[in-house]
């Protein structure tokens, strides 16, 4: 994507910048593909051509265009073209947990670093992979399938709001959020 085209670009997006709720890029099929050196990284920071993006608004509204494809590669969509972006991890970082209710009856509101703002439930599941050193790293789906990595001061919260229970050999650690539990791990 030429200089031109990524302004023109940016212009288009900025126009629409009070538009709320999603945008419909699981419906758009373009067939046009263009390069762009876009990319965001483990912090969740953007960049262009290696220079970090300082406009808030201008992340949240990309963050609008971006869907990972069949490919396994993320993508800006627009109805005339895509454009592959580079992502280290995941394009998300969830930054906030706030808890309504209690026991059966609670709900978790979480949001991103780019401003989404969801339930945990289950259109936005929880799933922790365990790192190499035996650290939980948690992740939630944020929309399609696309991710936001929890960080660890929003995860230790969550096990704060959590249940143990004794499984055999193990206690695990279960999160109950709109009326589904999630696992948040297990330790002998």
């Amino acid at each position: 994507m030429s200089f031109a085209s990524f302004s023109g670009l940016v212009t288009r997006i900025e126009k629409n910048a009070e538009e709320t709720g999603e945008l419909p890029v699981e419906d758009w099929h373009p067939t046009q593909v263009v390069d762009v050196d876009l990319s965001i990284d483990s912090q969740g920071q953007w960049y262009h051509e290696g220079q970090p993006f300082t406009r808030k608004s201008l992340v949240r509204l990309f963050s609008r265009l971006l869907r990972k494809e069949a490919d396994g590669h993320y993508y800006l969509i627009t109805p005339a073209e895509k454009a592959r972006i580079r992502v280290a991890e995941v394009p998300f970082l969830v930054v906030l947990a706030e808890a309504d209710g209690e026991g059966e009856s609670q709900r978790l509101r979480l949001q991103t670093n780019v401003s989404d703002d969801f339930w945990l439930d289950g259109d936005h599941p929880l799933r922790v992979e365990m790192s190499a050193d035996g650290e939980p790293r948690p992740f939630v789906r944020v929309r399609a399938n696309l991710e936001a990595r929890i960080l660890p001061q929003v995860y230790y919260q969550m096990v704060d709001w959590a249940e143990a229970r004794e499984e055999g050999e193990h206690t695990c650690v279960y999160l109950t959020s709109c009326g589904r539990e999630f696992l948040l791990g297990c330790f002998s």
